[in-house]
């Protein structure tokens, strides 16, 4: 009788002689992997089903190319890709990543791990991911209308309300939705929910903009109290200055917590003070600036550039990771550890190197994974569909309110499977271990499909 260990090994071998080249995806598919081992032990009938193998590979993908006119007259060529992972609990879901190192690797592992954070969130919706290598920053307003007006001439022939349901993540926010939405309605003649993120006046969400850091943070107050605290005066680092960092810092400052660093691709400030999240939508979402003018406007903060040291470098009690993937390695990890970092909720996704959680999770440090910690924004997003689909719309209070249930549901499932399976906890184990038992149980209802 095959064990649950030699069918994920042999399962994972054919994936990296298929995958070799896609190292994010590989990444990504070895953290599930390992996590699967006792689920295949307690329920052989996946095993014999071979649901590990069948989940693992997309069941589409599209790569397209995606020409457009510079405002110079020049016909610039970047390249588009949708990967349509599982359809086995609803339609496919997932963002939108304009951004230059967006490759089929990146996007994949993207869609593979939404297929479990989007069961976890227990809406109706499958895993998908799209995107990209195409940089919004330093062009126009009409530059990037161009270019989304003809990346959808091409992804509207594979999405719709009750297929994919594309939204945001990085280089895709609401000027870019309201581009993208404005062209396949355009195309289609229909006025329907295919994209969330969508602005208020157009079929958006209220507290969509907010979902993905306040999530985080609701996920991280839940295991908080796991440890008999909160977040009364505790000192938080959040990386990014993007849409998940700004509202993650601003629902910390509402809890009690201070975020004394926040970052770009440029550098980190560090503000003894505390952030000021005004001024610092401001800068990032009015302005559009770099991050040092935050410290140019605060006397007490500091610019600490690319290069001479890391936001991780400070001494904080938390640490809300929502830049991008990896950037917290193993030496990193041991740094935050020694700082006395007792929580970690990863609001990017795959945001530590598997080492670095190997650090965490030995050190006992709770620690919140992507595909559960970030599920607020996807949560929202389904949300939304849901109001599109019965032409209501919610209160921002109805739908925070949901949103932290959602959260709050995600962290007991996911502490609930821990249990179950030896590793109580362990909260990356669990998230997998969850997310991963309602696909395969749909999977399996449905035949080999």
């Amino acid at each position: 009788m095959t064990t649950g260990k030699q069918y994920v090994d042999s399962v994972f071998e054919k994936v990296k002689a298929q995958n070799g080249h896609e190292a994010e995806f590989l990444q990504a598919v070895e953290e599930v992997f390992n996590s699967l081992i006792p689920v295949f032990d307690k329920y052989p009938k996946y095993i014999e089903e071979n649901i590990l193998e069948r989940m693992v590979e997309p069941e589409r993908i599209v790569s397209f190319r995606v020409p457009w006119v510079d405002d110079k007259g020049n016909v610039q060529v970047n390249r588009g890709f949708r990967v349509q992972f599982s359809s086995a609990i609803g339609p496919y879901k997932g963002g939108l990543r304009f951004h230059p190192s967006v490759n089929q690797s990146i996007i994949k592992f993207l869609g593979f791990e939404q297929i479990f954070k989007n069961s976890l969130t227990g809406q109706p919706i499958g895993g998908g991911k799209g995107g990209s290598n195409f940089d919004p920053k330093g062009k126009s307003d009409n530059e990037i209308m161009r270019f989304c007006q003809s990346f959808m001439t091409e992804l509207s022939k594979h999405i719709g309300a009750d297929t994919d349901v594309p939204a945001g993540d990085i280089g895709v926010g609401g000027r870019e939705i309201g581009y993208l939405y404005g062209q396949y309605k355009r195309l289609r003649n229909e006025y329907t929910g295919v994209l969330t993120g969508k602005g208020l006046t157009y079929g958006g969400s209220l507290a969509r903009t907010e979902a993905t850091g306040y999530g985080a943070v609701y996920f991280a107050e839940q295991m908080l109290k796991a440890r008999g605290e909160n977040f009364e005066g505790k000192i938080a680092l959040v990386s990014g200055s993007g849409n998940v960092a700004i509202y993650a810092t601003e629902k910390l400052h509402a809890l009690g917590a201070k975020v004394v660093a926040v970052s770009d691709s440029s550098g980190y400030v560090y503000d003894e003070d505390g952030i000021d999240v005004e001024l610092l939508k401001d800068i990032k979402e009015v302005k559009r600036a770099r991050i040092v003018e935050y410290a140019n406007a605060r006397p007490n903060a500091k610019f600490i550039p690319v290069g001479e040291g890391s936001i991780w470098d400070n001494k904080a009690d938390l640490a809300f990771p929502c830049a991008t993937q990896n950037e917290i390695n193993e030496e990193q990890a041991k740094t935050l550890v020694a700082n006395g970092v007792i929580a970690v909720s990863e609001g990017a996704n795959m945001p530590s190197t598997l080492e670095a959680i190997d650090v965490f999770l030995n050190a006992g440090v709770s620690f919140g994974p992507a595909k559960a910690a970030n599920a607020g924004g996807v949560a929202v997003s389904a949300l939304e569909m849901a109001q599109n689909s019965q032409r209501t719309p919610w209160s921002f209070e109805e739908v925070d309110a949901k949103l932290y249930d959602i959260m709050k549901g995600i962290y007991e499932n996911s502490a609930a499977a821990a249990k179950e399976f030896g590793q109580e906890g362990n909260l990356v184990l669990g998230a997998n271990v969850a997310g991963f038992l309602k696909v395969a149980e749909a999977m399996s209802a449905q035949g080999v499909v």
